[in-house]
């Protein structure tokens, strides 16, 4: 189904059912079919957003008391729609529903109709995409890379860069800086298509399995197959064993994969122009 993000949650928001919605990257909790609230591993909560950064998460209730109903509802929907998009992701385990669970936190909200939030999941991959095509780099820790001389940075890209030390991941900065994870993970990837990002390189292929061995025979060596005449391994009883033909070459085994070197080659002679 071509644009649907999860069949099992149009399902449910058509039931109007109430529970969580549990899959790989976490959980979405309906009422009435409707999305009150969403959690995920990968995004910060809205503790987290309000405090600025995991390192000042005492500050979130000082902070929460001085902000307005509106301004708060903002922070809680954009957290919503931020776990949202990562509990959505592809999985590989199968989706659960557990009727009438509720989630822990507290407190009034609006909900928000499940083809919203499948409408702007949607959206937020189109835009990754569109802005640097390698997912490989959402979840690989972000190593920095020289600025060309005059090259200028955004605030956003500077914060980003001064705290990435090759070892955090973008979520895991994006818990750090108090960011929703998929405006971090947006950034990133900004910085990576201006050469300030390193890309991790593309897994290569998985290796062919080995073929399996031949049928033992009653003394315990190869079995006798009947092989037709003129075959590479046809052979009197007698006579020597016929050469075993070479394993035949792959042409485009080696082409198979971007020449990433070449691409940053190619993106860093533009930039140096521009």
């Amino acid at each position: 189904m071509a644009g649907v993000v999860s069949p099992m949650l149009r399902r449910l928001a058509a039931d109007r059912a109430t529970g969580a919605l549990v899959r790989d990257h976490g959980t979405l909790y309906l009422v009435d079919g409707q999305v009150v609230h969403a959690e995920s591993p990968v995004a910060p909560g809205l503790d987290i957003l309000l405090a600025g950064g995991s390192d000042r998460r005492t500050a979130a209730p000082a902070r929460a008391g001085r902000i307005g109903d509106g301004e708060r509802e903002i922070c809680r929907l954009g957290a919503l729609f931020d776990a949202a998009f990562f509990a959505l992701a592809p999985g590989r385990g199968p989706a659960r529903f557990r009727y009438g669970h509720h989630p822990r936190y507290a407190g009034p909200g609006r909900p928000v109709p499940a083809a919203a939030v499948e409408r702007e999941t949607l959206r937020r991959r189109e835009l990754l995409d569109s802005v640097w095509p390698y997912p490989a780099l959402d979840a690989a820790p972000v190593v920095p890379r020289p600025a060309a001389p005059g090259q200028t940075v955004t605030a956003r890209g500077r914060a980003l860069l001064a705290r990435a030390d090759g070892v955090r991941t973008p979520a895991q900065l994006a818990w750090v800086l108090g960011r929703p994870a998929f405006h971090t993970l947006l950034e990133i990837r900004r910085l990576a298509a201006a050469g300030l990002v390193e890309t991790p390189d593309p897994a290569p292929p998985p290796a062919a399995s080995p073929p399996p061995p031949p049928p033992a025979g009653p003394a315990g060596g190869p079995a006798d197959t009947p092989r037709a005449p003129g075959s590479p391994a046809h052979r009197r009883p007698d006579g020597p064993p016929a050469p075993r033909p070479a394993p035949p070459s792959s042409p485009t085994a080696a082409t198979d994969l971007p020449d990433i070197a070449l691409l940053r080659r190619v993106r860093d002679a533009l930039e140096a122009r521009l």
